[in-house]
Formats: C-alpha cells, structure tokens, sequence
C-alpha cells in the first residue's frame, strides 16, 4: 500500500495567517509514531511558522509552540483536530491581546 492523502486543507484566518492540515495514512507507523497516520499541522503569521504538530520520522508526535518543542499525545485525529484549533485560537487571543496593549 502506498500513502494516502486523507486531508490536505488551507484555512485563512486573517490577511496575514493561515492554518495548513495535511494527514497522510501511511502503509506503517513512522519511527517513533504508534499509529498509521502521517500528519503536518501549522499554524502560519506573517510567512512564519508559530504553531505546529507533527510526527517527524524518528522524532514522533510532538508540537511546536514558538521556539519550544513539546511531546504530543496523540489518541485520534479528532482529537489531533481538537487539540491544534484550541492552541491556534490560544495564540491568536494572546496575539490580539499583545496588539491591543501595544496600542495603548
């Protein structure tokens, strides 16, 4: 078997930023992944990356918050979903609010 594109999705969300979802079912787990799916997940501002989930062969699940890497549980791609629309809704409530204090 050879690996199928399950979502491949852009979303814009404001002039500046997009989020991209793209799932892969993949023939075997990735090295270091428990599960079939290959999957990339970001959230872009201003052509830079400032959230991301993924699972890199060799490096497994995980996300990037900013500068910091953080080990990703994951359970189910609805919850993959879940978890990575929250933290892109966190980031952008902070960067609303870092934009309105520096307005003042």
């Amino acid at each position: 078997m050879k690996a199928v594109l399950l979502v491949r999705r852009r979303i814009s969300l404001a002039e500046n930023a997009f989020a991209e979802i793209v799932i892969w079912r993949v023939p075997q787990p990735l090295r270091g992944s428990l599960h079939d799916l290959k999957y990339r997940l970001a959230y872009v501002v201003d052509g830079k990356c400032v959230l991301r989930y993924d699972n890199e062969a060799g490096k497994g699940d995980h996300r990037h918050i900013g500068d910091r890497e953080t080990t990703y549980q994951f359970t189910t791609v609805e919850q993959l979903l879940s978890d990575f629309l929250s933290d892109v809704e966190r980031r952008r409530d902070e960067d609303a609010e870092d934009q309105d204090r520096n307005s003042r």
